[in-house]
């Protein structure tokens, strides 16, 4: 792989090395990526890491996370979800902050014979896939986790399925990136609006909301929902991210010390997905919404059917302190799988589509951006066979025939 050159940009407000445009968990890991290895940086976002990053749960889950139909998709989780340990230690001594991760397992759990039926069937892809699950009893499942309900019809624990706390990782992250002595690193608070090409075509640079215009050898989108919106000069590059709304509810369990809830619990409650995570300090995340929606609203019949399912799983939250419920827009593709890497276009490369496993696909993310900007063929091989199917080119391939 070719390392990075920096082309000749026009006159700017800020001239870098490379231009992240967003600021959400992707965009600033990119940043970071960037600034390990001593290249300038500009990250372009008016609100960093306030939108789907906000909303995440953080749950670090390729087994329960695994679907029918898409194997290069849990390739990719399953590969990230090994890098966790080290990616998050690496960002911990580079920030001095904890981020969060708890290696604690994922209990799932079924509420009746329909879901059960449907866990059945999910186990036994795990095992054709080769990824670790058990099925445990009830009473066994009750021994590891007494919070359960109980009415409920199956459970398996899942030991590789663990938890980080997504808001404290961009905080780590943010405090790099961010103006601190001895980087070259920038976050500048205004939105990209439009990419600039030079008259040979390459991406140079973009100009954000207040008209100013920021040069850069590299640019990369890493916009989340809002990619397909900037690509209006590059009509070449495709880049179908669909904007899917969901809701995560925090509560706070410190003021009920009876609820000592120690794992994730996920699971069904007649088809319907929910979860509870809860965190080290009090903290539990309920989720699981997924709704085909582009605007921010939080419906009240939303945050009902969230507490109403929880709560046949882990009856205890009715006790919890409600403390906020999130809205965001996850960025989906067709295929589900994220698009990573550089495009047929000189200047611009794509790391976007991450859709429910942004905060998973962090440390990979972080690799393939590693090896893009360094042009480094060890770094290059060590990627996962799957990242292939990543590729921000089996759009723009589609797009240019269709």
């Amino acid at each position: 792989m070719r390392a990075l050159t920096v082309s000749t940009p026009p006159p700017a407000t800020t001239v870098s090395d490379v231009l992240v445009l967003g600021g959400g968990i992707i965009g600033a890991v990119a940043s970071w990526r960037a600034a390990c290895l001593g290249l300038s940086v500009t990250c372009l976002d008016p609100s960093p890491g306030s939108g789907a990053t906000w909303a995440a749960a953080g749950m670090l889950a390729p087994v329960t996370e695994a679907s029918f139909g898409e194997p290069d998709l849990t390739a990719l989780c399953v590969d990230s979800a090994r890098r966790w340990p080290a990616f998050a230690a690496e960002l911990e001594h580079a920030s001095g902050l904890d981020v969060g991760l708890a290696e604690s397992g994922t209990l799932t759990v079924s509420y009746d014979q329909g879901d059960a039926q449907e866990a059945g069937r999910l186990h036994a892809l795990h095992g054709m896939l080769g990824l670790a699950s058990e099925r445990l009893t009830l009473a066994e499942a009750r021994v590891r986790e007494p919070f359960l309900g109980s009415r409920l019809s199956a459970a398996y624990w899942v030991s590789g399925d663990h938890q980080v706390d997504p808001r404290a990782t961009h905080r780590a992250l943010m405090s790099i990136i961010d103006g601190r002595p001895g980087t070259r690193s920038r976050v500048v608070r205004s939105a990209a609006v439009r990419l600039v090409r030079s008259p040979a075509g390459e991406v140079v640079g973009a100009v954000d909301a207040t008209g100013a215009t920021h040069a850069a050898g590299l640019v990369v989108l890493a916009a989340g929902a809002d990619s397909p919106g900037l690509l209006g000069a590059v009509p070449e590059v495709v880049v179908p991210t669909r904007a899917v709304r969901g809701q995560t509810i925090r509560l706070d369990s410190r003021g009920v010390p009876e609820f000592g809830l120690q794992h994730v619990v996920r699971g069904t409650v007649q088809m319907r997905p929910v979860y509870v995570v809860p965190r080290p300090g009090g903290e539990v995340v309920v989720g699981a919404t997924s709704e085909e929606r582009t605007d921010h609203r939080t419906p009240a019949g939303s945050v009902y059917a969230l507490l109403r399912d929880a709560r046949a799983l882990v009856p205890g939250v009715d006790e919890l302190d409600f403390r906020e419920v999130t809205t965001g827009l996850r960025p989906g593709t067709p295929d589900n799988v994220p698009i990573i890497g550089q495009t047929d276009v000189p200047g611009l490369a794509v790391a976007t589509g991450h859709y429910r496993n942004g905060v998973l696909l962090a440390p990979l993310t972080a690799a393939a951006i590693d090896a893009l900007l360094s042009g480094d063929d060890a770094l290059t091989s060590a990627l996962p066979a799957a990242l292939a199917s990543a590729d921000p080119r089996r759009f723009s391939c589609v797009g240019a025939h269709a």
